[in-house]
């Protein structure tokens, strides 16, 4: 499938991102960035970022995505989107980890 460009004017700014994400980092509990998310988000962004996070160390695990999705329930285009991710993305998610933090299908397991 071809990638679509996100217009400039969707994406925030690299400066605007970057306050958000100092705000988080100021936080200083799992329980203080929790309370912040509830605050900042909807109860649908949530859902939707806890199924990400979720899909994680299954995908890292080798899991094929229809056992995924018959473990969590996380649509298969949401699990490509997150395989996606770990090999071309950031490095966000790998970096979570490798500090430590679990995801939802690790501590449910």
């Amino acid at each position: 499938m071809k990638p679509r460009p996100t217009p400039a004017s969707a994406r925030p700014s690299d400066q605007a991102l970057q306050v958000l994400a100092d705000a988080i980092a100021s936080l200083q509990t799992g329980e203080e960035v929790a309370a912040f998310l509830r605050d900042l988000c909807t109860p649908a962004e949530l859902e939707a970022m806890v199924d990400r996070w979720g899909v994680v160390p299954l995908l890292l695990k080798g899991v094929p995505y229809r056992e995924i999705y018959e473990l969590t329930g996380v649509s298969v285009t949401t699990i490509g989107r997150v395989a996606r991710t770990l090999e071309r993305g950031a490095g966000g998610y790998a970096l979570a980890l490798g500090r430590g933090a679990t995801s939802t299908a690790e501590t449910s397991r």
